[in-house]
């Protein structure tokens, strides 16, 4: 897979979170209380270098604050600093544990250091939490076809996700990964 689309999909993912996070904030689910405001994001690395200190100080001041936890994982994410990200996701993960995104952020991180059965265990997680969520088996796709090189369970995840998703440009991109995988030779390194 491309680098340029791993970034848009892990941009996708940022996203998504935010998004999720705004939901559960306006849904009138009780958080922790903050006590202190979470910075915005933004994006040249001296302002996430700013507000990954802002989300230090707030979350040694504020342990539960799910949210600051979230941003500083995210944030941590961005700037390629994965084993950060796999501590503050777990944090996240305490406070929010049936969060499908939080779980397969980490995962993405702990492909990133070479965890591939941390990462295929989180993305499982997802799906036990969440039968449909895409970003999860797309993800376990890429580890089993680029990292473990086991195509056919890549093609057996990837075809589950297009079961739930045909049409979108994502779905397109999976398509071609599976065709891809089908035009490889099977097992290379076989015997």
């Amino acid at each position: 897979m491309k680098k340029e689309n791993i970034i848009i999909a892990a941009m996708a993912i940022v996203i998504l979170l935010l998004g999720c996070f705004l939901i559960f904030s306006l849904s009138g689910k009780k958080e922790a209380p903050q006590t202190e405001k979470v910075p915005a994001g933004s994006g040249s690395p001296a302002e996430y270098q700013q507000r990954i200190a802002e989300l230090e100080k707030i979350v040694a001041n504020d342990p539960k604050n799910l949210q600051a936890w979230s941003m500083l994982a995210n944030d941590y994410y961005d700037t390629d600093q994965p084993q950060k990200a796999i501590d503050a996701y777990s944090r996240a993960i305490e406070l929010d544990p049936n969060n499908p995104n939080l779980y397969t952020d980490q995962g993405v991180m702990y492909k990133r250091i070479s965890a591939f059965d941390k990462a295929l265990a989180n993305f499982e997680k997802a799906q036990k939490i969440d039968p449909k969520h895409l970003q999860s088996l797309y993800n376990m796709g890429i580890i089993y076809a680029e990292d473990l090189k086991k195509p056919e369970m890549a093609i057996k995840i990837w075809t589950r996700y297009l079961e739930l998703d045909s049409t979108s440009p994502a779905a397109q991109q999976v398509k071609s990964m599976i065709t891809q995988l089908k035009g490889a030779p099977q097992n290379p390194g076989a015997k």
